[in-house]
């Protein structure tokens, strides 16, 4: 059985300049990130790379028809190596660009395994939650097909993942709240996944520490908005983006399943960032798990939560769920716009779409299971 890979070489910059001056970029290089990315940060150690700004694609997340333009776009320059500033949007979208090699991304995902890479690609986190800098994975929006999916492989892996803490001090709130509930996921996801190991348990568990610990320092530090916690926030950064790239690490190996497998369809219709329909699912697939098993891997989850938390493990996830929501208020299902009709339609496709992600569940959930938990969080 496979313990853990590392991907990419990771590297770590206190500033864009000093990004700029060891990498040396260049003519021969590709930027891919967004309108402010580059006006704040780039435009002045670009030396001659060519840039395209994704901005004109659309603010949602990656969808099959932005990626095939941004192929068409990419197409016109000749370069070497792909450098990708941007969240998990603008980092998967690079992955499936570095690989496409002129291709769509129809026949990039059907035919993955034909797909060799011909350019060197390096990817620069400006989120502290996807870890998409360390994985082989990239999640695309088909709209064609009407699902949201997720496409790995060996050749999606950067040769270099960068984490320059710089890039998030202006992060807004709710971008950090999202992006880092997304890497707490992860977390969590790996460390009950059946295909854990003891490598990956290590980083999962670290993440965790990390990442919860993160938000008791950040919300005692001030009211919501303030800049006291905004100051304290930026503090932290350091440890949030290593937190998201130790999530991203345990996840690729042992996988993300059914918090994922649900929200991908929240997200799909109603547009709702990742992290923030993670969040509607997450506590409610926990509870759903320990229905059915209450020992094992997820009682040491508990415990570990519960000494960080400070409680006893019967309430563990009301107090942690008391600890989000100072950062990232949750909502119920309907307040997303979401009816009762979708509930079946749903779960039908969490069934027969992500059968990759719902083998990685602690324990099995049948359709009834997945359609009471979303009925449950309607």
């Amino acid at each position: 059985m496979k313990q853990l890979t590392v991907g990419p070489v990771i590297h770590k910059f206190p500033t864009v300049a000093e990004f700029a001056k060891e990498f040396n970029l260049g003519p021969d290089d590709l930027l891919v990130t967004m309108d402010v990315m580059h006006d704040t940060f780039f435009a002045g150690v670009t030396n001659g790379a060519h840039v395209i700004t994704v901005d004109k694609y659309g603010s949602q997340e990656p969808t099959d028809e932005m990626i095939d333009v941004l192929i068409s776009d990419a197409s016109k320059f000749k370069y070497s190596r792909i450098i990708a500033v941007g969240g998990g949007a603008v980092m998967d979208m690079s992955k499936i660009v570095a690989v496409a090699g002129g291709d769509g991304i129809d026949d990039v995902i059907d035919h993955l395994a034909d797909h060799h890479r011909k350019v060197r690609l390096v990817l620069v986190p400006t989120t502290c939650g996807t870890g998409s800098e360390v994985t082989e994975i990239a999640a695309v929006n088909r709209t064609r097909l009407g699902c949201k999916a997720g496409i790995a492989g060996p050749e999606m892996f950067a040769d270099d993942a960068v984490l320059i803490p710089e890039l998030l001090t202006g992060l807004p709130d709710h971008v950090f709240a999202t992006s880092s509930m997304d890497a707490l996921v992860h977390s969590v996801e790996s460390a009950l996944s059946p295909n854990a190991t003891p490598y990956t348990k290590m980083f999962s568990y670290k993440a965790i520490e990390m990442i919860v610990g993160g938000y008791q320092k950040v919300t005692e530090a001030g009211e919501a908005g303030s800049a006291e916690r905004r100051a304290k926030r930026n503090e932290l950064m350091d440890d949030f983006l290593i937190a998201s790239d130790f999530a991203g690490i345990a996840f690729d190996t042992a996988g993300c399943a059914a918090v994922h497998a649900l929200s991908y369809q929240l997200g799909g219709k109603y547009h709702v960032p990742h992290g923030e329909s993670n969040y509607a699912m997450f506590t409610g697939v926990l509870r759903n798990y320990m229905e059915i098993k209450s020992d094992g891997e997820i009682a040491t989850l508990n415990a570990f939560l519960a000494k960080i938390l400070g409680c006893d493990t019967a309430v563990v996830y009301d107090r942690l769920e008391e600890l989000i929501n100072k950062l990232l208020p949750k909502k119920a299902l309907h307040e997303y716009g979401v009816t009762r009709e979708d509930l079946p339609e749903f779960t039908e496709r969490v069934m027969t779409t992500q059968e990759r992600l719902m083998r990685n569940n602690f324990v099995p959930l049948d359709y009834d299971r997945v359609l009471k938990i979303f009925t449950e969080l309607y």
